[in-house]
């Protein structure tokens, strides 16, 4: 029997039948798995986390079949509380599946310590200069001692209690400078400690 007439023959019908059937029934049964183990079409609408402590976000999100990871605390935010949700990945409103993990970006408690320089013997307008760089404010009040130069630095305060170069206090914090009001007599020595 030649190729074509085995081609044209019922067996080779019957078998071409056979194998396309057994294909289309192949290609639906792993489109019904793949809808299944993917769980398309499901969609969870990813809540608004900002604001949140980390105990209401973990009960939001478990009732919606969610998990969540700490990935970072960005800088001290003082227009959110403490400990609370500033970022979150993908932002509320996105939709996910079940056991996605949204990615979640805190609050600390507060502002990190920062070293204060040593500004002893500095001009106020240095002084201010290098503080504000380094985040601190500066009081607006300062204080005056008596002293043969004007406006140098002789100390510094904050909270009321004096401080020296090398003390760390939280960032932002209020500085009150002690300077100098030019109408001390004689010269200085430097005063290492920061405070007179």
């Amino acid at each position: 029997m030649s190729l074509i007439q085995f081609i044209k023959s019922k067996t080779f019908l019957k078998q071409l039948i056979i194998a396309v059937i057994g294909l289309v029934v192949f290609i639906f049964l792993v489109m019904k798995w793949l809808n299944i183990s993917t769980n398309h079409n499901q969609k969870i609408e990813v809540p608004n986390l900002e604001r949140m402590s980390l105990a209401n976000v973990e009960k939001a999100l478990e009732e919606l079949d969610l998990n969540f990871v700490v990935i970072d605390s960005a800088s001290y935010n003082p227009d959110y509380p403490k400990q609370s949700v500033i970022e979150q990945t993908p932002i509320a409103g996105d939709y996910v599946k079940e056991n996605r993990k949204i990615y979640l970006t805190l609050n600390p408690s507060g502002y990190a310590d920062v070293e204060i320089p040593n500004l002893y013997g500095k001009t106020k307008r240095q002084a201010v200069s290098q503080l504000t760089a380094i985040g601190f404010k500066i009081g607006a009040n300062p204080i005056y001692v008596s002293d043969i130069a004007k406006d140098v630095v002789r100390g510094m305060k904050f909270k009321g209690k004096d401080v020296k170069a090398g003390d760390k206090i939280p960032k932002n914090s209020i500085i009150t400078l002690k300077l100098g009001d030019g109408k001390g007599s004689g010269s200085y020595s430097p005063n290492l400690g920061g405070t007179q």
